[in-house]
């Protein structure tokens, strides 16, 4: 797994994980893909930013956690692995992972799709 594969129904807005790369359909349409850092809204709202610490990887995003508007979780991709944190809303966006040497930072907002950035 190089990268989060995530596709969205345009009619009912059910959301999955593509793990093959299929063709996928909902609501009697195919899927689109959802693309990260693609939608007109505030890049430092919602791309995740980190820093290491004590051999972990500590992601915030500096969003607001209200009731109709927050990041719904965070996820580390690395090698083979894909690890994810939800949140709601009143949590803080803030979350820890085990270190990696690489990977890719995805976060979720409700309102305005995914977000990314990669560990450098």
């Amino acid at each position: 797994m190089e990268k989060l594969v995530l596709k969205k129904c345009g009619i009912c807005g059910g959301l999955v994980e593509d793990l093959h790369s299929s063709h996928l359909s909902c609501c009697g349409k195919e899927m689109t893909e959802v693309l990260s850092n693609s939608v007109d809204a505030a890049v430092e709202k919602h791309v995740p930013i980190y820093e290491i610490s004590d051999g972990n990887i500590v992601v915030t995003v500096h969003h607001v956690m209200e009731e109709d508007h927050y990041i719904e979780w965070i996820a580390l991709v690395s090698g083979e692995s894909l690890e994810r944190i939800y949140l709601k809303p009143g949590d803080s966006a803030v979350v820890t992972f085990c270190s990696k040497t690489n990977g890719i930072l995805y976060a979720y907002c409700n309102k305005h799709g995914l977000w990314e950035t990669e560990i450098k």
